[in-house]
């Protein structure tokens, strides 16, 4: 079998859309309602661009300060956040203690911690702070 030859004919090309046309609304295309499409009908496309520059790009300077201004104290106030959110994990570091126990004790722990769906260092943790408290420490 020969391999046929495919050329740039097979393919479909989608047309180009015109970038602001006549029968197309004013909303559709985004832009202002005082700018209807017979206005732009007679504006040039250096206009249309120029038209949509504008809405893109802040009207002053001060304004395109205060947006630069917000979002970096945005981004500093989250930085900020995850350096606490950090802090706070390590604080909380855990604190290991080895406890040799015989064979029965932890099988009646894992056990416990089958039967009661919950991890041996809860059931742990907790009978360690029920002695404590009822010890007064």
């Amino acid at each position: 079998m020969a391999k046929e030859k495919t050329t740039i004919s097979d393919f479909a090309v989608a047309p180009r859309r015109p970038k602001v046309s006549q029968d197309r609304p004013a909303q559709e295309v985004g832009l202002p309602e005082e700018q209807s499409s017979s206005s732009l009908a007679a504006a040039t496309p250096a206009e249309t661009e120029e038209i949509a520059a504008a809405r893109i790009a802040p009207a002053t300077e001060t304004e395109r300060r205060e947006r630069v201004t917000k979002r970096a104290l945005e981004q500093e106030n989250s930085r900020n956040r995850l350096r606490d959110l950090k802090r706070a994990r390590e604080r909380e570091s855990k604190h290991f203690v080895n406890v040799p126990l015989d064979y029965d004790t932890k099988k009646r722990l894992e056990r416990a911690a089958y039967e009661n769906d919950l991890k041996m260092t809860v059931i742990m943790k907790a009978a360690i702070d029920q002695y404590l408290r009822d010890n007064g420490y």
